[in-house]
C-alpha cells in the first residue's frame, strides 16, 4: 500500500507542477496544435476558435510523471521493478512515441493531419506485437507470466488462443482501446478525467488481487496474476498524473494531451488489462470510450451505406456541441457516464469474487 500511495502522490505533484512549465515553454516558442474550422473541412463543426494557440503535447508530462513516481515509489521501498510493470511501461511509452510523431508534425511542420493513418496504425501494431510476445515470457518461481494465452473477463476463462490469434488479439485491444482514447480527446478534460477514473478502478483491482493472490490462498476464487501489486502502483502512477494534467486541463485547457497523452493511456489500459487478466473486463470499465467509438464506426457506417449521418457530427461529444450544448456541461456529463461505467465493472468484478471463480 505505501508504494501505491508514493507513486500517486509523487505523480500527482509531477503532473501538477511540471504541467504548466511544460505548457509555457511550448507556448513561448509558438508551439501549438492548429484548429481546423468549417472552411477548411468542408462542414459543420463546433466553434472551437477560442482554442487556437493553446498548446498540445501534454502527454509527455503524464507518461514522465507516471515513469517516475513507480521509480520513486521502488527506490522508498527499497525493492526492484517488476516484468509486468516494465511491460506495460514498454507499452506505453511505445505508444506514446507513435502519438509523440504524430504531434511532431502537426505543430514543428504546419500539417494539422499529422501522420498518415497507415503509418500510425503500422506504428501502433508494432508496438503490440513486441508487447504480445514479450509478455509470455519471463516467468517466475511459480512459473507465472506477465499475460497468458487465455482470454480473461474477470481472470483467465478456458478459451486458449493459438500463438497467432493471441498476437492478433492483444494487437486489437492495444490498437482498439489507444484509438479510442484518442477519438475521446476533444473536449477540455474530457478524456483525462474519464481516463483517471478507468486507472483508479485498476488500482483497487490489483490491490485486491494482491491481497486474494493464490500463493498465500489456495481457494476457489484466489488470483494467479503476475505483480498484481506492482500493476496496482502503475495504474496509481498513471492516475496520479491525470489528476495534476487534469487541473491546467479543464476548461478553459491551458494544454492539450495530444496524441502523445492519449495513445499512452490507451496503451497503459490495455497493458493493465491484459496483465491483470482482466481483458473483457476493461470494455466495460472504458465504457464511455467504448460508446464514442461507436458513435464514430455508425456515423462512417451510415454515411457509405445511406448517404445519411446519424449524428450532427461524431465523435458524439461533438454531435452535442452541435445541438448547443456547453463544453463544461458535455464534460460533467460524460464524467458522470464514465463513472457509472467503471463502477458497474467493479460490481462485476466484486460479484465474480464472491462467487468463487465462477463468472471468469
Amino acid at each position: 500500500m505505501r508504494l501505491v500511495l508514493v507513486a500517486v502522490i509523487v505523480s500527482l505533484i509531477i503532473g501538477f507542477v511540471a504541467t504548466p512549465l511544460w505548457a509555457n515553454w511550448l507556448r513561448g516558442r509558438g508551439y501549438a496544435q492548429s484548429i481546423r474550422d468549417a472552411e477548411e473541412l468542408g462542414y459543420a463543426v463546433p466553434d472551437h476558435a477560442g482554442k487556437k494557440g493553446t498548446p498540445s503535447m501534454g502527454g509527455v508530462v503524464i507518461v514522465a510523471g507516471t515513469v517516475i513516481s513507480y521509480a520513486v515509489a521502488h527506490l522508498v521501498a527499497g525493492s526492484g521493478p517488476s516484468a509486468s510493470a516494465l511491460l506495460v511501461f514498454f507499452l506505453m511509452i511505445g505508444l506514446a512515441s507513435v502519438g509523440f510523431a504524430d504531434d511532431y508534425i502537426k505543430i514543428f511542420r504546419r500539417r494539422s493531419t499529422g501522420l498518415r493513418v497507415k503509418t500510425k496504425l503500422i506504428g501502433q501494431a508494432a508496438v503490440a506485437i513486441a508487447f504480445a510476445l514479450l509478455a509470455l515470457q519471463f516467468p517466475n518461481v511459480d512459473d507465472l507470466t506477465p499475460a497468458t494465452q487465455y482470454i480473461s473477463f474477470v481472470r483467465d476463462t478456458a478459451i486458449f488462443l493459438p500463438i497467432g490469434v493471441y498476437v492478433l488479439w492483444v494487437w486489437f485491444m492495444v490498437a482498439a482501446t489507444s484509438n479510442a482514447v484518442n477519438l475521446t480527446d476533444g473536449l477540455d478534460g474530457l478524456a483525462t478525467g474519464a481516463a483517471s477514473m478507468v486507472f483508479g478502478a485498476y488500482v483497487t483491482v490489483g490491490l485486491w488481487q494482491y491481497n486474494q493472490r493464490c500463493s498465500d490462498f489456495v481457494l476457489p476464487n484466489c488470483y494467479e496474476v503476475r505483480n498484481p501489486l506492482d500493476i496496482a502502483v502503475v495504474a496509481a502512477g498513471v492516475m496520479g498524473a491525470c489528476f495534476g494534467f487534469l487541473w491546467w486541463n479543464t476548461s478553459p485547457a491551458r494544454i492539450f494531451m495530444g496524441d502523445t497523452g492519449s495513445l499512452a493511456l490507451g496503451g497503459a489500459m490495455a497493458g493493465i488489462a491484459i496483465t491483470t487478466q482482466t481483458e473483457l473486463l476493461l470494455p466495460v470499465m472504458a465504457g464511455l470510450f467504448v460508446v464514442i467509438t461507436a458513435s464514430v464506426i455508425i456515423q462512417i457506417a451510415s454515411f457509405k451505406t445511406t448517404g445519411r449521418r446519424v449524428f450532427l457530427m461524431s465523435p458524439l461529444q461533438h454531435h452535442f456541441e452541435l445541438k448547443g450544448w456547453p463544453e463544461v456541461q458535455i464534460v460533467t456529463r460524460f464524467w458522470i457516464v464514465s463513472g457509472l461505467f467503471t463502477g458497474a465493472a467493479f460490481v462485476l468484478f466484486y460479484t465474480e469474487w464472491l462467487g468463487g471463480g465462477g463468472i471468469g
